[in-house]
């Protein structure tokens, strides 16, 4: 029962920082990738639907990315999706394909996604938090029910510490990384 609820954990706090690599992936550095568009979508026949879902996308240049919708009926949901997102951009069609150039960074545009980062990092650290109150709770709740030994939990409460103090460092890692990659000329 301790293990389950550590191997649990684990997984979650495994998820949350997969989180962080992927919201991370989403800030702008000075290169556009198809992954800036992963968390926005568009009204699609009634329904919100990916833009990754609805077109490929084609990185032409450093800060030139080319959108071509599978269905043209989608060409104004997705331009419209794009320019609502948080990305600053405003993209053009010329009917065949959607063309979103970004402005190249600016000091205060970088310091601005720095804090962005800084906020996704925030995020993912309190739910890593999160999820170990929840387990630790579990734990204290097996002493009181006499499922286990204290001493048991005790130590399972050290082993969950340590994860959450892993966790918390890669998150850190990640965010150090991404920084030095905003704040790159």
């Amino acid at each position: 029962m301790i293990d389950e609820t550590l191997l649990e954990a684990e997984d979650k706090m495994d998820k949350a920082v997969s989180v962080a690599k992927e919201d991370f992936a989403g800030i702008r550095t000075g290169r556009v990738t198809p992954s800036m568009f992963n968390k926005i979508s568009a009204e699609y026949y009634g329904t919100p639907t990916p833009i990754q879902q609805l077109a490929s996308f084609h990185a032409s240049e450093a800060r030139m990315i080319i959108i071509q919708p599978f269905d043209k009926s989608s060409m104004g949901a997705i331009e419209k999706a794009i320019r609502n997102s948080d990305l600053g951009v405003n993209p053009g069609n010329d009917g065949v394909v959607i063309r979103v150039s970004f402005p190249e960074l600016s000091e205060e545009r970088r310091k601005e996604y720095i804090k962005v980062a800084r906020g996704k990092a925030e995020q993912s650290k309190v739910s890593i938090r999160t999820i170990r109150r929840h387990a630790k709770e579990t734990l204290d709740k097996m002493v009181k029910d006499s499922e286990a030994g204290e001493d048991e939990v005790r130590r399972a409460e050290k082993e969950l510490d340590d994860l959450t103090q892993k966790h918390v460092a890669e998150i850190d890692e990640l965010l150090k990384r991404k920084e030095a990659e905003l704040l790159e000329v």
